[in-house]
């Protein structure tokens, strides 16, 4: 167990800081745009796109100083297990939640417009159409990225679980850490 102990927890922080970075980035992108252009599909997509910031910045700022607490060694209360499962928890519903809306939400299917010999779809122009598919491609890698953050919170948080679970079979000198 010590392995393990050592090992995954910042590996699996680190995944979920990155991924919510690809996230902050991308989202900031399509808010800036759709702000710059006031062409939105709806107010409900504008403000799911707020949601996804909103965990994007969350989830980078505490994944960020989790990893520099278990890289420091900390042992305060913030840094404790406890912490990190009721974050995690917090963390988990947050995207589930904002993946789970934007899929309902999402309009597109999967972005497989193919444009005919003419160059026009139903009188819309290529260049148009381009510029719909990569707006619904963008919003799909949105919905894509939150679902993969759910998933490594969720990955996370049981494997932060079951290690608490199984540190408290055998002695452990300092079970409120981390690592």
């Amino acid at each position: 167990m010590p392995y393990i102990k050592a090992h995954y927890h910042p590996f699996l922080f680190v995944l979920i800081t990155m991924c919510a970075m690809a996230e902050l980035g991308l989202t900031a992108y399509l808010i800036s745009v759709g702000n710059e252009s006031r062409n939105w599909p709806s107010t409900r997509y504008h403000s799911l796109l707020i949601l996804f910031e909103f965990n994007a910045v969350w989830t980078t700022l505490f994944g960020a100083a989790y990893m520099l607490w278990i890289v420091d060694g900390a042992v305060h209360i913030l840094a404790s297990i406890a912490s990190s499962i009721v974050w995690l928890a917090i963390t988990s519903a947050l995207w589930g939640a904002a993946a789970g809306t934007m899929h309902n939400t999402r309009t597109g299917g999967d972005c497989n417009w193919i444009p005919n010999s003419s160059g026009f779809v139903d009188g819309v122009s290529c260049d148009q159409l381009e510029l719909s598919v990569s707006r619904c491609r963008e919003t799909l890698t949105v919905e894509a990225l939150g679902w993969v953050l759910f998933g490594l919170c969720v990955l996370t948080l049981l494997a932060t679980c079951l290690w608490v679970r199984t540190s408290k079979r055998g002695y452990v000198s300092d079970s409120r850490r981390l690592v």
